[in-house]
């Protein structure tokens, strides 16, 4: 057991995932760098044996979209430090088409990853962070406040955690728990590459959509050409572990914020969370 305050993170195989469990461990954290295959952890543990954090890092097993599998890490984390103190919600999958060509399965695989693994991530840990007055950062996307063509059944799950965490952050903070959610743009790693799309294929079965879809792919692939990198996008993550009284609602660029704010008028959240604290105080 430790007095070391600790992180668990999910979807820490690649991405903003792997950067993140580097950073918090490079922060001072215990960080617990779960994914649902461990035999994908080559990349984590290499990385942090390269940065000289390996000994703050452990790598376990979580699906969340398992809460069985939920329980048993938590009780292990639990069991093993003594305390958590902050979850970051960060596992997620991309689904890219429109409605009429999607069948309502992989509208609701979508759906069960990004959103509901979230909910069940987050109700599980929140009797922990409730002890240790801790966090909960999720990341999100641009995703989550502008919807975007192709992406149908992402913005929707998206959307719906963001709607999701700011219900939830006034609640949360009468016991002494902080909410967040990180907004990242255009991130070049993995979590692109695995969507394993062929999009000849895509193309070929678009039939009426077929040029609108090529338009979006065009535009997808010139913005990918210009992301951030995973740790840039994980440095807010980290930044909002560390900080006194973290913002409602980070983005991790200037591009991100003037996309976002097409949409909002808040772009940090504050109003809004503003407002509804006085509603339970």
């Amino acid at each position: 057991m430790t007095s070391e305050k600790t992180v668990l993170i999910t979807g820490t195989s690649s991405g903003i995932g792997l950067a993140a469990a580097i950073g918090s461990a490079r922060a001072g954290w215990t960080t617990i760098a779960t994914m649902r295959d461990t035999g994908k952890a080559e990349g984590v543990l290499k990385a942090a044996a390269e940065a000289g954090v390996a000994d703050r890092i452990q790598v376990k097993c979580l699906d969340v979209t398992d809460t069985e599998s939920i329980a048993a890490c938590l009780d292990e984390v639990v069991a093993e430090h003594g305390r958590l103190d902050a979850l970051v919600n960060n596992a997620g999958a991309a689904q890219v088409g429109t409605i009429e060509q999607s069948t309502l399965d992989e509208v609701r695989a979508a759906m069960e990853v990004n959103f509901f693994g979230v909910v069940a991530m987050t109700r599980a840990v929140l009797p922990h962070l409730r002890a240790s007055r801790g966090r909960v950062i999720t990341v999100s996307s641009v995703g989550g406040v502008v919807g975007q063509p192709f992406n149908e059944a992402y913005c929707a799950a998206k959307f719906a955690v963001e709607g999701f965490m700011q219900s939830l952050a006034p609640v949360a903070a009468t016991v002494g728990v902080d909410v967040t959610v990180i907004e990242p743009g255009a991130v070049a790693s993995e979590f692109v590459a695995n969507l394993g799309l062929d999009v000849p294929a895509l193309l070929a079965a678009a039939g009426p959509y077929a040029p609108a879809l090529q338009a979006y792919i065009a535009r997808t692939r010139d913005s990918f050409g210009n992301a951030q990198t995973p740790a840039e996008a994980a440095a807010p993550i980290i930044d909002a572990l560390t900080a006194d009284r973290p913002a409602f609602r980070i983005q991790t660029s200037q591009w991100a914020r003037d996309f976002v704010a097409t949409t909002l008028a808040d772009p940090d959240g504050s109003a809004v969370q503003t407002l509804t604290h006085t509603w339970v105080r």
